[in-house]
């Protein structure tokens, strides 16, 4: 039995791989009913919007407050209104903010998906441990999401 339902799945994380559009052709393989939603995944757009919004800021720490809020409003909003919450860790990059986005997805309640290759595991065990599963591969991602979907 398929549920009827809309699903809003966040996708949060590394921007430097096409993880994300392998998620969303594994759903509409599946004809899953999703609205897939990410922050700005455009690196250059996301770091200068506060600057290119509020106004040049000489201060490296001022630029970055600035566009981290503007950021935030996005994150936040689309968070909170999430079924459920994708966090993709990538090999190359610290990746803090997916940290974070992971962190608030757990203290909203939100059910968590982490994807990460294996060598990762040490590193983000607590993040791990808090999630609902931990996908290896983009295919792992949609196919939990279609067993979730068609067996309600």
């Amino acid at each position: 039995m398929t549920d009827s339902r809309h699903w809003n799945v966040y996708l949060a994380g590394e921007i430097h791989s096409p993880w994300r559009d392998e998620i969303a052709a594994g759903i509409h393989q599946a004809g899953l009913p999703v609205q897939l939603t990410s922050p700005v995944v455009d690196h250059a757009a996301s770091d200068d919007c506060g600057i290119t919004i509020l106004g040049e800021e000489p201060n490296p720490f001022w630029k970055d407050h600035k566009g981290a809020g503007i950021n935030a409003i996005r994150t936040r909003t689309l968070l909170a209104n999430a079924d459920v919450v994708v966090v993709r860790f990538g090999p190359k990059y610290r990746q803090w903010n997916a940290a974070f986005d992971a962190g608030c997805a757990v203290t909203l309640s939100k059910p968590l998906i982490t994807l990460h290759d294996v060598e990762l595991d040490h590193a983000l065990k607590e993040i791990d441990a808090a999630a609902c599963a931990t996908a290896r591969d983009p295919q792992q991602v949609a196919q939990i999401l279609q067993y979730v979907i068609d067996q309600i």
